[in-house]
């Protein structure tokens, strides 16, 4: 699994969210990664090496700006 992660990705965690949803959507990256549950709206913002630990794999891929089909 790459760990280039990038805006608009949508990833699946490990464990569930309270709300009962394990998607998230990427909505930072950099040192911190910031994060939106897909099912409640919640924000989180963990540092990459934890959110490289927590996520279990990305459901979609947003094609990275200039690259096309």
């Amino acid at each position: 699994m790459a760990d280039d992660i990038l805006t608009g990705d949508v990833i699946r965690t490990r464990k569930t969210h309270p709300c009962g949803c394990d998607e998230w959507t990427v909505i930072r990256t950099g040192a911190d990664i910031r994060i939106r549950c897909n099912g409640c709206g919640r924000l989180v913002m963990m540092d990459r090496d934890t959110f490289l630990k927590r996520r279990k794999a990305i459901v979609t891929r947003r094609m990275p700006s200039g690259l096309s089909e």
